[in-house]
Protein backbone atom coordinates (compact mmCIF):
# COMPACT_ATOMS: atom_id res chain seq x y z
CA UNK A 1 0.00 0.00 0.00
CA UNK A 2 1.45 3.37 -0.92
CA UNK A 3 0.87 6.64 0.92
CA UNK A 4 -1.92 7.71 -1.45
CA UNK A 5 -3.79 4.43 -0.91
CA UNK A 6 -3.60 4.94 2.83
CA UNK A 7 -5.09 8.45 2.57
CA UNK A 8 -8.06 7.08 0.63
CA UNK A 9 -8.53 3.95 2.73
CA UNK A 10 -10.80 4.41 5.76
CA UNK A 11 -10.40 0.74 6.72
CA UNK A 12 -6.73 0.97 7.65
CA UNK A 13 -5.26 4.12 9.07
CA UNK A 14 -1.96 5.18 10.49
CA UNK A 15 -3.70 6.55 13.60
CA UNK A 16 -5.45 3.19 13.88
CA UNK A 17 -7.60 2.57 16.91
CA UNK A 18 -9.08 6.03 17.57
CA UNK A 19 -9.89 6.77 13.94
CA UNK A 20 -11.20 3.24 13.26
CA UNK A 21 -13.43 3.41 16.35
CA UNK A 22 -14.85 6.75 15.19
CA UNK A 23 -15.46 5.44 11.66
CA UNK A 24 -17.15 2.28 12.96
CA UNK A 25 -19.28 4.43 15.25
CA UNK A 26 -20.27 6.63 12.29
CA UNK A 27 -21.14 3.60 10.19
CA UNK A 28 -23.12 2.04 13.03
CA UNK A 29 -24.97 5.31 13.60
CA UNK A 30 -25.83 5.59 9.88
CA UNK A 31 -27.16 2.02 9.78
CA UNK A 32 -29.21 2.51 12.95
CA UNK A 33 -30.63 5.78 11.62
CA UNK A 34 -31.60 4.15 8.32
CA UNK A 35 -33.32 1.24 10.07
CA UNK A 36 -35.23 3.57 12.37
CA UNK A 37 -36.32 5.69 9.40
CA UNK A 38 -37.43 2.57 7.51
CA UNK A 39 -39.49 1.38 10.49
CA UNK A 40 -41.01 4.84 10.93
CA UNK A 41 -41.99 4.99 7.25
CA UNK A 42 -43.77 1.64 7.58
CA UNK A 43 -46.29 3.60 9.66
CA UNK A 44 -47.29 0.72 11.90
CA UNK A 45 -47.07 -2.02 9.29
CA UNK A 46 -45.12 -4.97 10.66
CA UNK A 47 -41.94 -5.69 8.68
CA UNK A 48 -41.04 -9.22 7.62
CA UNK A 49 -37.58 -10.74 7.30
CA UNK A 50 -35.79 -7.64 8.60
CA UNK A 51 -32.54 -9.50 9.13
CA UNK A 52 -32.41 -10.71 5.53
CA UNK A 53 -33.51 -7.32 4.21
CA UNK A 54 -30.80 -5.45 6.12
CA UNK A 55 -28.08 -7.93 5.17
CA UNK A 56 -28.94 -7.64 1.47
CA UNK A 57 -29.05 -3.85 1.67
CA UNK A 58 -25.63 -3.73 3.34
CA UNK A 59 -23.80 -6.60 1.63
CA UNK A 60 -24.19 -5.52 -1.98
CA UNK A 61 -22.81 -1.97 -1.57
CA UNK A 62 -20.10 -3.38 0.72
CA UNK A 63 -19.00 -5.84 -1.96
CA UNK A 64 -19.19 -3.17 -4.66
CA UNK A 65 -17.03 -0.76 -2.65
CA UNK A 66 -14.47 -3.42 -1.70
CA UNK A 67 -14.21 -4.68 -5.29
CA UNK A 68 -13.75 -1.11 -6.49
CA UNK A 69 -11.07 -0.60 -3.84
CA UNK A 70 -9.25 -3.79 -4.87
CA UNK A 71 -9.74 -3.04 -8.59
CA UNK A 72 -11.72 -6.26 -8.97
CA UNK A 73 -9.16 -8.51 -7.27
CA UNK A 74 -11.42 -11.05 -5.58
CA UNK A 75 -8.62 -12.68 -3.60
CA UNK A 76 -7.66 -9.35 -2.08
CA UNK A 77 -11.34 -8.46 -1.55
CA UNK A 78 -11.91 -11.75 0.29
CA UNK A 79 -8.88 -11.02 2.46
CA UNK A 80 -10.12 -7.51 3.34
CA UNK A 81 -13.58 -8.86 4.14
CA UNK A 82 -12.27 -11.78 6.18
CA UNK A 83 -14.07 -14.24 3.93
CA UNK A 84 -13.00 -17.40 2.16
CA UNK A 85 -12.57 -16.62 -1.56
CA UNK A 86 -15.13 -19.29 -2.47
CA UNK A 87 -17.66 -17.76 -0.08
CA UNK A 88 -17.07 -14.33 -1.59
CA UNK A 89 -17.52 -15.67 -5.12
CA UNK A 90 -20.81 -17.34 -4.12
CA UNK A 91 -22.08 -14.10 -2.58
CA UNK A 92 -20.97 -12.08 -5.61
CA UNK A 93 -22.95 -14.43 -7.87
CA UNK A 94 -26.03 -14.00 -5.68
CA UNK A 95 -25.84 -10.21 -6.27
CA UNK A 96 -24.86 -10.63 -9.94
CA UNK A 97 -21.51 -8.94 -9.23
CA UNK A 98 -19.30 -11.73 -10.59
CA UNK A 99 -17.32 -11.42 -13.80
Amino acid sequence: MNVNDQDQNPITTSDSNTQNTEEISQLSHAVKHSIRRYLYELDGTQPNNMYELVLKQIEQPLFEAILEHTKGNQSRAAELLGLNRGTLRKKLRSYNLHK
